[in-house]
């Protein structure tokens, strides 16, 4: 409770920091960025001419090739890649990219004056069989390997309910202001890690604007500008700090809107230990079972308990000695 009031009143104070050390009119395309930064050409390997499969084996280390590249960018973890996805499968999401607009789908009503504006969001949920089994792709093993190899976050969780993620649409005069997005997962109660965004924008045009602009945590210098060009794939940390959006409205013309893939990965807190014992599975006899299964589980559930009960070094003790008698190496 401490830690979560005490991170508030650090942004306060940032903030206020800001105030003072910031004019109140900054011309962002003027500031100088960081030149440690690079794009990454770099196609995932995946398999799309048998469904959607990217194999376990390759997923991890194709991460790995770039997570120096990853862990270094500044001002905090993140990579861009171009060609992410093979060509067949970006043109067909965006082929498939929801245009009617119907009552399920989320027009974005939070649209906030000189903040956010002209957002559109659809869940995958609302979309076709195509967008669902290419979502689904997204909240597999092997995406969560290829990003843990990338970020070198491990226990990568996907969210099942695409909460605030899925597809996302900007049309002209839109932006979204710099900002640090959420960071709990209330439904699921998560720590986001990781946002991966992946555009869909074919021939866009520089003077259309909409570049995702990354700053340093002070606000105080642009680290970073990058055009939303087609299949091209953005992977940050999500963190208190982690500053980013697309704050210029965009100057497309109409029938053109920046189209993007949002998609947010978690891990799940290690204070479930605080609240519930670890123990392997919970055998019990039943009434008429013979008398060597009920011993069997009766011993299963005391080895439970031991691992409840005991502090580890006793329990460790216990378990060596338990592979003595049993000559167990």
């Amino acid at each position: 409770m401490f830690a979560r009031y005490a991170g508030f009143l650090r942004v306060i104070l940032f903030d206020r920091l800001r105030a003072l050390r910031i004019p109140t009119m900054i011309d962002s395309n003027a500031l100088p960025e960081a030149t440690t930064n690079a794009t990454f050409n770099a196609t995932l390997p995946m398999d799309t001419h048998n469904g959607l499969a990217l194999n376990l084996a390759s997923a991890l280390p194709f991460g790995e090739s770039l997570a120096t590249h990853y862990s270094t960018a500044v001002p905090y973890p993140h990579i861009v890649i171009d060609d992410f996805l093979p060509a067949t499968f970006a043109e067909e999401i965006l082929a498939n990219f929801p245009v009617e607009t119907e009552k399920n789908l989320k027009e974005y009503a939070l649209n906030y004056s000189g903040i956010q504006k002209n957002k559109r969001q659809v869940s995958p949920q609302d979309c076709n069989a195509f967008c669902r089994t290419a979502f689904g792709f997204f909240n597999a093993a092997p995406f969560l390997q290829f990003l843990e190899g990338l970020t070198g976050i491990s226990g990568l969780i996907s969210d099942p309910y695409f909460n605030g993620g899925g597809f996302h649409e900007i049309s002209s005069g839109g932006k979204l202001g710099i900002h640090a997005d959420f960071r709990i997962h209330e439904q699921l109660h998560m720590v986001r890690r990781i946002n991966v965004l992946i555009y869909l924008n074919k021939n866009w045009q520089e003077h259309y604007g909409g570049c995702l602009e990354i700053w340093d945590k002070s606000m105080f210098k642009r680290q970073r500008s990058i055009a939303p060009i087609f299949n091209r794939c953005i992977v940050f940390n999500t963190d208190a700090t982690s500053y980013h959006g697309h704050p210029e409205p965009l100057t497309c013309p109409d029938g053109i809107t920046r189209k993007s893939i949002a998609l947010y990965y978690y891990t799940a807190s290690k204070a479930v230990y605080d609240e519930l014992p670890s123990h392997n599975t919970m055998y019990v006899g039943r009434p008429n079972e013979d008398a060597h299964s009920r011993k069997q589980a009766l011993i299963l559930r005391l080895q439970n308990y031991a691992k409840d009960c005991l502090p580890p070094i006793l329990f460790r003790a216990l378990r060596m000695v338990k592979q003595r008698i049993k000559g167990a190496p």
